[in-house]
């Protein structure tokens, strides 16, 4: 490989702690088993290694930290397995929870911000169009590229904190400019024009985009003039990112590298988006029939201020009949509690689950077995995950279903 000077003083060991050192190693070894010729430095990371799948995680990280390992770049930490605000939220023996919040203290030891947030973008890191990064988390890493226009592959756990450490990640696939040329252009240009704006549908599109880009880069038209919000385009990446491999989603207009049509190159197909596409997409989100629903789940990726507030407004002081759970992170909660919004949320019986959510840890109600959510993301990992079968409905559709303690649905949404 092509190291530079400092990158080998590191890798021998004569410039830094044993801890990065190790960093490298996994750093240099995986850019290896990649392909990659050389390594690329990187100015932030966001860690997904932090939520606990089992006791080598943990001792990993810890060796990490013992052996003077600290990130060398600004790096966020996603969702735990814990709520450490409110840890009798989540079911779990005293071991895994010990051995849980054993892995949330190692990240934050090395240096790591405790942001315990899957929406890092919407919690202050927001990296440029071009930074090199090395993020971890499927709905952040498809919204830095998509978004934000920063460059990061999808990086899997413990590899991400190697790079955070080492400042450095393998130069290969959206790190490079030839990597991110778009592929297959999906065209929703045909579809209603009050449907392109709905935020209901921008889950649901994202899901079909996760499914018919395969390994393409996929380049969205028609959404011009829809000027979608951040939070829309947050689900659709989050839907993406779930169904499917998507890390990059060219959306004309929107990416700052797909400023339009012509910005791009190497396209190969076109599919032209049907209202029956949405309407198949939408419906495979349901896994649940009848009308019982015995919660509802909202905030995957978490939910921001502006998404709270909302839930606030269709409450209308009325309050629900059925649980209904909130994720979101810190940064949104110290923002509702300026104007008391989080008492006022609760008073009307929202439970907030912050630093992690109900698909990741048990929190869901033991017994029910129907969820709903807003989320395309919720709603592909909610049966494997948590034994919960899916309902999918917009916001409004949630919330009205929750006070009536039944399925409701609008009609008119998808019209």
């Amino acid at each position: 490989m092509q190291l530079t000077p400092s990158e080998r003083a590191v890798l021998a060991g004569e410039t830094a702690s044993k801890g990065t050192r190790m960093a490298m190693e996994i750093v240099t070894g995986a850019a290896r088993i990649l392909g990659a010729k050389a390594l690329v430095p990187v100015t932030s990371s966001h860690i997904d290694g932090c939520l606990y799948h089992g006791d080598s995680g943990v001792l990993y990280c810890e060796q990490l930290a013992e052996a003077g390992a600290r990130v060398s770049i600004p790096s966020t930490t996603n969702v735990g397995a814990l709520n450490l605000l409110k840890p009798d939220q989540v079911r779990v023996p005293a071991d895994r929870r010990h051995m849980a919040f054993r892995l949330m203290e190692a990240h934050s030891r090395m240096g790591c911000r405790p942001s315990w947030t899957c929406a890092p973008y919407q919690a202050g890191a927001r990296p440029a169009m071009g930074d090199q990064i090395a993020w971890g988390e499927s709905n952040a890493v498809a919204f830095a590229n998509t978004v934000l226009g920063a460059r990061t592959n999808r990086y899997g756990d413990f590899l991400d904190i190697a790079c955070a450490i080492t400042g450095r990640a393998p130069l290969y696939g959206l790190h490079k400019t030839e990597a991110r040329q778009g592929q297959l252009i999906i065209d929703v240009s045909s579809l209603d024009t009050n449907l392109r704006c709905e935020d209901a549908f921008y889950p649901v599109l994202g899901a079909l985009i996760g499914r018919l880009s395969g390994e393409s880069v996929p380049v969205i038209v028609g959404l011009e003039n829809s000027n979608p919000r951040e939070d829309q385009l947050k689900a659709l990446c989050a839907g993406a990112a779930s169904t499917g491999a998507a890390a990059l989603i060219h959306i004309i207009g929107v990416t700052p590298e797909a400023p339009n049509l012509n910005a791009l190159e190497s396209i190969k197909e076109k599919i032209i988006v049907t209202s029956g596409m949405i309407t198949k997409t939408r419906d495979s989100l349901s896994l649940a029939k009848g009308e019982v629903i015995d919660s509802i789940a909202l905030g995957s990726p978490h939910f921001s201020v502006d998404e709270c507030r909302a839930v606030r407004r269709l409450l209308k002081g009325r309050r629900s009949k059925i649980p209904i759970f909130i994720c979101t992170g810190r940064h949104v909660m110290d923002v509702l509690a300026q104007d008391n919004s989080d008492a006022s949320l609760a008073s009307h019986g929202i439970e907030f689950v912050v630093d992690t959510c109900v698909v990741v840890t048990p929190i869901l109600p033991e017994g029910g077995s129907v969820m709903m959510t807003n989320s395309a993301k919720f709603a592909h990992y909610s049966k494997g995950n948590t034994g919960h079968d899916p309902v999918f409905g917009s916001l409004g559709e949630c919330i009205e279903s929750a006070l009536a303690g039944r399925l409701v649905r609008d009609a008119a949404l998808w019209r």
